[in-house]
């Protein structure tokens, strides 16, 4: 029972994280009024924009992204591991 929820939060997880690289790819090489990019820009930057509020670029950087994937990261490891307690 446990197995497939693990399996679905993995997932979904990984479409997240995924989103993220996309997004910041595109960010670089697509116009801000493509269909696609603004879809993961509705996904994606709700997530950034409190990371971007702590963290400012530095060194014209922004680690926004990285930050976001690290919690994501983060985030499925406890929820696996509460899963797995159950």
């Amino acid at each position: 029972m446990i197995l497939p929820l693990i399996k679905l939060t993995n997932f979904v997880f990984g479409l997240l994280e995924l989103a993220v690289v996309v997004d910041v790819i595109l960010f670089y090489f697509v116009p801000p009024h493509n269909q696609f990019r603004r879809f993961l820009d509705r996904i994606v930057w709700p997530m950034l924009l409190p990371i971007r509020r702590v963290v400012p670029p530095i060194g014209g950087f922004d680690f926004s992204p990285l930050i976001l994937i690290l919690l994501l990261e983060l985030a499925r490891g406890l929820i696996i591991h509460i899963l797995l307690l159950l």
